[in-house]
C-alpha cells in the first residue's frame, strides 16, 4: 500500500505470526522479510531483509508468554528500524504485558507498565497502536501518541449474531473497575448491568464479596479485558448462578490462560468463553466451549487510517 509516496511496511515476531498475517491479508500486502531468531545463548536476532528507509513501518508483537522474550524481541525489533532510518515505527501491540502493575498499591512496588511504556519509547516506537489496555491511564505513561482500541464490538456483534440481544441478558463487570467496559456492552446489548464487588487477598486469587444487580432469571454475561488463571471468572459465574442467573458466558480481549486455566474453563458451569486472537491460543490450550473471534480488521483497519493520517476514534463513535 502506498500513499503520499510512503509506503506501508508491516512486520511480524514469533509472539503472534497469525494475527499478522491476517492483518497482511486485509491491508492486501505480504508480511515484511526479516530474521528474527536466536543466538545459541537465546539472545534475540533481527536482521531486516529489505529496506525501510523512508518508510511508514508497523510491527506487530503481543507482549504476550513467554512474555520477558516476547517483549525483548519487541525492542530489539524497533531498534533495528530505528537505525534503518524508518519515517515512522509503530509498534502494534495488541496484548500489552507488565499492565497489572500500573501504580503503586504497597510500599516498594515499581510501576512496571510504566517501565515497559519507557523501554519501547527509547528502543524507537514513534507510535503504539494497542487493545483493551488493563488499565485506560496506562496511555500516559507513553510520551508519544498512543491508540487504543477496543474489542468491545466485536464481541458485541458475535453476541448479536447470536441473538443474545433478543434475550432475557444481563451484562456483567468481574469487578468495579471493569464497570466502563461492561456498560459499553450493555448499551450497545440495549440490557441491564450488573457488578461483582470482590477483592483479591494477593494476586490471582479472588474472593466474591456481593453481586450489585439483578441476575435471577437472566442469562448473565461476563465481560473482561483478560482470563488469565480462570479463578476470578469461574468464581463470579458460581456466584451468580447461586443468585439465579440461568447461564453465564464469559467474554474477555485477551485469553492469557495460564497454568490449568483451560481445564478450569472447560469444568466450571460457564456455557461459552468468548474470545479473540490478540493472544495466540495454542491447541493444547483449546476446549470445546471456545469461542475466538479476530482483531485482524480492527487493527489492519487502524493501520490504514493511521497511514493516511485519518482519525482512529471514529471506529468507535457508536461504542463508549
Amino acid at each position: 500500500m502506498t500513499e503520499n509516496g510512503q509506503e506501508i511496511l508491516l512486520f511480524s515476531g514469533n509472539a503472534n505470526p497469525e494475527l499478522a498475517e491476517k492483518i497482511a491479508s486485509y491491508l492486501g500486502r505480504p508480511l515484511g522479510q526479516m530474521i528474527c531468531s536466536r543466538f545459541s545463548d537465546g539472545e534475540v536476532r533481527v536482521q531486516v531483509l529489505e529496506s525501510a528507509r523512508g518508510m511508514d513501518v508497523f510491527v506487530v508483537q503481543p507482549t504476550c508468554a513467554p512474555v520477558n522474550d516476547n517483549l525483548m524481541e519487541l525492542l530489539v525489533m524497533l531498534d533495528a528500524f530505528r537505525r534503518a532510518s524508518a519515517r515512522r515505527i509503530t509498534a502494534v501491540i495488541p496484548y500489552y504485558g507488565y499492565a497489572r502493575q500500573d501504580k503503586k498499591i504497597k510500599p516498594r512496588e515499581p510501576i512496571s507498565a510504566r517501565l515497559v511504556a519507557d523501554l519501547i519509547t527509547v528502543a524507537g516506537a514513534t507510535r503504539v497502536i494497542t487493545v483493551d489496555l488493563h488499565a485506560e491511564q496506562i496511555q500516559g505513561f507513553f510520551d508519544i501518541p498512543v491508540d487504543h482500541l477496543y474489542a468491545g464490538p466485536i464481541i458485541a456483534e458475535y453476541l448479536i449474531s447470536q441473538g443474545y440481544h433478543e434475550q432475557n441478558i444481563v451484562v456483567v463487570s468481574p469487578d468495579v473497575a471493569g464497570v466502563p467496559r461492561a456498560r459499553s456492552l450493555a448499551e450497545v446489548l440495549d440490557a441491564p448491568l450488573a457488578i461483582i464487588a470482590k477483592r483479591r487477598p494477593e494476586p490471582n486469587k479472588v474472593e466474591v464479596m456481593e453481586i450489585i444487580g439483578d441476575v435471577a432469571g437472566k442469562i448473565a454475561i461476563m465481560i473482561d479485558d483478560m482470563i488469565d488463571t480462570g479463578g476470578s471468572v469461574v468464581q463470579g459465574a458460581e456466584a451468580l448462578l447461586k443468585r439465579g442467573a440461568v447461564s453465564v458466558i464469559a467474554a474477555c480481549t485477551h485469553p492469557v490462560f495460564s497454568g490449568n486455566a483451560p481445564q478450569r474453563l472447560a469444568e466450571s458451569p460457564i456455557e461459552k468463553v468468548i474470545c479473540t486472537d490478540t493472544i495466540p491460543v495454542p491447541p493444547h490450550k483449546q476446549f470445546d466451549k471456545l469461542v475466538r473471534l479476530s482483531v485482524a480488521p480492527l487493527l489492519a483497519e487502524a493501520i490504514r487510517r493511521i497511514h493516511r493520517d485519518e482519525s482512529v476514534s471514529e471506529l468507535f463513535k457508536d461504542y463508549r
